[in-house]
């Protein structure tokens, strides 16, 4: 295991390896690595003959304060699963002063609309922030892959739109969710769960799959509200949102079409922590 935390060196090195033909694909998080984190790693492991991970909690896209502060850091322990995993793994720690110098801001970003369905009314900036990290990320490591989990889907939408418009020649990999044995979509945030919640956070996964049984045959407006009723029912969980949407636009449905993909989308506050998840319908 190689361990880079500036910029610079780690950008030399991967230049020399290239040059020998090897292949790089990058996996990109904030720590506090968990099965799905190792997941991405593992395929990433398989396509590439260098896999670089990059551990950085990144101030730009939490709009919340507080939640950027309570955010679970565990470097020695993520270090050590990695191993596990993979132990020629390159790891890119980087401190907030080596990303931002001295101008801790995002930069703007135009995602042609992505940009302003669900996460984007909720979160400010948030893929602003995104954009700015996952962005230089790039250009540092110059990989051939990068791999995301579609936990994030919107997220992995809007990755696949900035490299599209920046022409950057890297390939996007969407992973599927890795599910907690209860079905909670694993999260660094589910650390933060009271061991109680975190089993009755099951809830959330068993609602989407009882929603998309129902939208083969009611409308989507139909299964948007009885969702809706579910969580009223269900004091310990806060339902932010529910949209069901294109699948490749995230635009909000109007009617169904056969010939377009759907999924719903989800974000729920569970004793002051947000989790999301989304349902492929169809």
């Amino acid at each position: 295991m190689k361990i880079f935390k500036q910029k610079q060196p780690l950008s030399s090195f991967l230049k020399e390896e290239r040059m020998k033909s090897k292949t790089v694909g990058l996996v990109p998080t904030m720590g506090a690595l968990h099965s799905g984190h190792m997941s991405l790693v593992k395929r990433a492991s398989a396509e590439n003959n260098l896999v670089v991970v990059s551990i950085f909690v990144n101030p730009t896209q939490f709009d919340n304060k507080s939640d950027l502060e309570k955010y679970p850091r565990f470097l020695e322990k993520d270090l050590e699963t990695l191993k596990k995993v993979n132990s020629e793994v390159i790891v890119f720690t980087p401190s907030v002063e080596e990303i931002y110098a001295n101008n801790i801001n995002a930069q703007k970003f135009d995602y042609d609309g992505l940009e302003h369905e669900m996460e984007g009314k909720f979160r400010n900036g948030h893929f602003d922030g995104v954009g700015t990290i996952v962005k230089q990320l790039l250009e540092i490591v110059d990989p051939h892959k990068a791999y995301f989990g579609e936990k994030d889907y919107q997220q992995l939408l809007i990755i696949k739109k900035l490299v599209e418009k920046n022409h950057m020649p890297v390939e996007i990999v969407g992973c599927p969710i890795e599910r907690e044995n209860n079905g909670l979509a694993m999260s660094s945030r589910n650390e933060r769960l009271p061991s109680e919640t975190r089993k009755k956070a099951s809830f959330i996964f068993k609602t989407l799959l009882e929603a998309k049984e129902k939208f083969g045959t009611e409308s989507a407006l139909d299964v948007t509200n009885w969702i809706k009723e579910k969580f009223k029912q269900e004091p310990l969980f806060d339902l932010e949102y529910i949209e069901i949407a294109n699948a490749d636009t995230l635009e909000p449905i109007e009617r169904k079409r056969d010939n377009e993909k759907y999924r719903a989308f989800i974000a729920v506050y569970a004793d002051s922590v947000r989790l999301i998840d989304n349902i492929a319908l169809n």
